[in-house]
């Protein structure tokens, strides 16, 4: 009977043995699981690469067993096995993937002893949370770049803006500031609509002495800046050669010449005049523009039938040609750019000289502002929203 208590209590011994071991294996395993979630969560307190590398050495070193192992990560692509672990003198490599995708590696050192293979084991699990963390801060130092590059377009484009701004108060300091008296025998009136900040249609008015109004309507042949730039040239060079005596016919010649001598590859048509006050006498020249109109005071409406000349700056010592004509009281002269006639609506359908002409029939009692006002109100609701596509700009000169 004490042979049988012997074996009994021996072979209870061993089982308490071994629960015990298997007691502490599965108490280290909980212990390293519970390092490995620490050790991973603390992964996302950085989004910074440098950072996050400094954070992820230092981890998985601190589960390699810190003293016996050299652990490093790296960004990209690099010769690590792209599907499994590759083993190595004492250590191995792991890819590290996001979707599909290799964005790094986590290397290790660390001798060949018994714990050799649970380090890696431990090792390729860190490489999972350690795949976005490094995924995450990827796409964020991305997402920096493209923020910074979308503040730096936003900080040219309100340069930009505000360049424009400047440019067009620039270009509206060419034109007229002031309206003739109403004491005046005449009413003159212009506006300017650019489809963008600036453009380059033009105008001006402006008495050469007491007995003569000399005035101006044009379009250049581009929009925006390069349009502005040669706007301002060319009213530049009708107001310094403009003097008494001299022709409209022969201002353009001058203009012409000196516009294609500078070679600036645009143009612009162009129509200006000379109004003797006291009698009404009007001398025009056309370079090229579109057809004046006169609406008389009974409200008929007749083309001016003018000379076709060439546009300014398309090739010198062109010789205009001057057509007189007669603006009795209550007549009035109304020069306009084509973005008038060629407004569209939304379907693509053009203002047209036809409606212009409708249009200026019901103005016989209007002055020169109210023509000018109604006329673009008559084009905007004609647009029905459609945008603005190309610069406007309206002359009415009226004898009172």
């Amino acid at each position: 009977m004490s042979v049988i208590y012997l074996v009994i209590g021996a072979a209870g011994v061993g089982a308490a043995i071994c629960a015990a071991i298997v007691n502490r294996r599965l108490a280290a395993r909980l212990k390293a699981a519970e390092k490995l979630f620490e050790l991973s969560s603390g992964l996302h307190s950085s989004l910074r690469r440098s950072e996050l590398l400094q954070t992820a050495e230092a981890a998985a070193r601190e589960l390699a067993g810190a003293g016996e192992s050299a652990v490093s990560v790296t960004y990209g692509d690099t010769t690590a096995d792209t599907h499994a672990n590759v083993p190595m003198e004492g250590g191995g490599a792991i890819p590290i993937e996001a979707d599909g995708k290799r964005i790094g590696s986590l290397q290790w050192t660390g001798g060949r002893d018994a714990g050799a293979g649970a380090r890696g084991e431990l090792l390729s699990r860190f490489a999972r949370p350690l795949a976005l963390a490094m995924d995450n801060a990827n796409r964020y130092e991305a997402l920096e770049e493209s923020v910074g590059e979308l503040q730096t377009v936003s900080s040219l484009r309100e340069r930009l803006e505000s360049e424009l701004q400047i440019a067009g108060s620039i270009q509206l300091s060419f034109l007229p500031t002031t309206m003739p008296s109403s004491n005046e025998p005449f009413d003159v009136c212009a506006l300017l609509k650019s489809a963008k900040e600036v453009g380059g249609d033009f105008y001006n008015f402006y008495k050469i002495d007491e007995r003569h109004l000399f005035f101006t309507l044009g379009d250049v042949s581009d929009k925006g800046i390069p349009a502005a730039l040669f706007m301002a040239m060319t009213l530049s060079l009708i107001k310094g050669s403009m003097r008494a005596g001299l022709t409209p016919g022969e201002l353009l010649g001058k203009v012409n010449d000196m516009l294609c001598a500078d070679d600036a590859q645009l143009f612009a048509t162009i129509v200006c005049g000379v109004l003797q006050i006291d009698t009404g006498e009007i001398v025009l020249c056309d370079g090229g523009h579109c057809t004046p109109y006169i609406v008389k005071a009974d409200g008929t409406v007749m083309p001016v039938k003018l000379k076709k000349g060439i546009p300014l700056g398309s090739f010198p010592e062109f010789e205009y040609t001057n057509v007189s004509l007669q603006l009795d009281k209550g007549d009035r002269l109304v020069v306009y750019t084509d973005g008038i006639t060629e407004a569209e609506n939304g379907a693509q359908e053009q203002y047209s000289t036809n409606r212009l002409e409708r249009f200026l029939s019901l103005t016989k009692d209007y002055s020169s502002a109210e023509i000018i006002d109604a006329l673009l109100m008559d084009v905007f609701m004609f647009a029905d929203g459609a945008p603005q596509s190309d610069d406007i700009a309206v002359l009415c000169l009226s004898r009172r």
